[in-house]
């Protein structure tokens, strides 16, 4: 692996969202939808986030690319922080998001043409009409279009030529990162391979990086190098894909694997899956200390006084849990 790729491309560190809750009489209190997240994605990467709904994933791509203004913390882009309006500017240039829907992502007014050309248009990345219609036809044919795609209307499409049709907008002006926000989970299955397939090959011929958002956690490992998983607003577990779906540490990990359907017949049966009882907490009113306590098989004492420290516990894994040490 070369020097550039070992440098970080995007760097988060201790980012938070909150978003103000109302609670009756003027009153309002933090809704903590990301509370204190740090993690670096290397270029040429894909760095796979999961969790279950409700998590925080889709706020930390969307504060990432400044969509939503963060509460707190550090946004890098090459090392560089990305604070005032003429760095998020320059760094939406180089940085964009493939939407989860899309069947609502999709002007439905605007022909696909001028839905691919919009980000050209809003940055001027052409000299002539002649130029903007030749990038489009090539982002449509890198994408799996037809040109005479071009003058309809998005709503004459599929799900999965919709979404080609939103890769192909994020494509628009050369990024060299991409957060993909559930990019297929409203596709049928037997699209949603070709979809993730031609994720794959764009990076390659492009040296894309990918923060790629889901909670499919078979999905995530297929196309990233790295996984991060989030319970409550928080990071509880980051590490190579291998490592984490072999040899998973936190608690809430060990029971998102065990739900992973195994096809050998023989290791399904042997298989004990995880079951966790009571309800995920609210954001609003998350317990204290570890936010997965109130529903771990292993919680203590010292689970409820302290959250735990996002640490280190083998080369490139990190865990936040008191006992993963001694439970592993």
């Amino acid at each position: 692996m070369s020097q550039a790729r070992d440098l970080p491309l995007v760097e988060a560190k201790h980012l938070k969202e909150y978003f103000p809750v109302n609670i009756g009489m003027f009153r309002t209190r933090p809704l903590k939808a990301v509370d204190d997240v740090s993690f670096s994605i290397r270029r040429g990467e894909t760095l796979g986030l999961v969790g279950e709904s409700g998590c925080g994933k889709t706020t930390v791509g969307r504060t990432l690319l400044h969509l939503y203004k963060p509460t707190g913390g550090e946004i890098l882009y090459n090392g560089k922080p990305v604070s005032s309006k003429a760095d998020i500017h320059a760094f939406r240039k180089k940085a964009t998001m493939v939407f989860q829907d899309p069947y609502s992502s999709l002007n439905p007014r605007m022909t696909v043409s001028d839905i691919i050309g919009e980000p050209l248009d809003v940055h001027k990345m052409y000299a002539s009409r002649q130029e903007r219609q030749e990038r489009i036809l090539e982002l449509m044919n890198r994408v799996g279009l037809n040109s005479e795609h071009a003058a309809r209307y998005a709503h004459e499409f599929s799900g999965g030529q919709r979404q080609r049709i939103g890769i192909a907008r994020a494509l628009a002006l050369d990024p060299d990162f991409i957060v993909c926000d559930e990019p297929v989970s409203a596709l049928d299955v037997s699209i949603q391979a070709q979809v993730i397939n031609m994720f794959d090959e764009l990076q390659a011929q492009m040296g894309l990086t990918y923060l790629f958002i889901a909670h499919d956690i078979l999905v995530v490992r297929h196309i990233s190098d790295r996984i991060a998983v989030m319970y409550l607003g928080k990071m509880v577990e980051l590490a190579d894909a291998a490592e984490i779906y072999e040899r998973p540490l936190h608690p809430y990990t060990k029971s998102l694997m065990s739900a992973v359907p195994l096809p050998d017949p023989k290791a399904a049966r042997a298989n004990k899956r995880i079951v966790l009882t009571g309800d995920i907490p609210s954001p609003l009113n998350a317990p204290s200390g570890c936010p997965f306590r109130t529903r771990c098989p292993n919680a203590t004492e010292a689970c409820a006084a302290a959250m735990p420290e996002f640490k280190e516990l083998a080369p490139g894994h990190y865990v936040a849990c008191h006992r993963a040490g001694e439970l592993n």
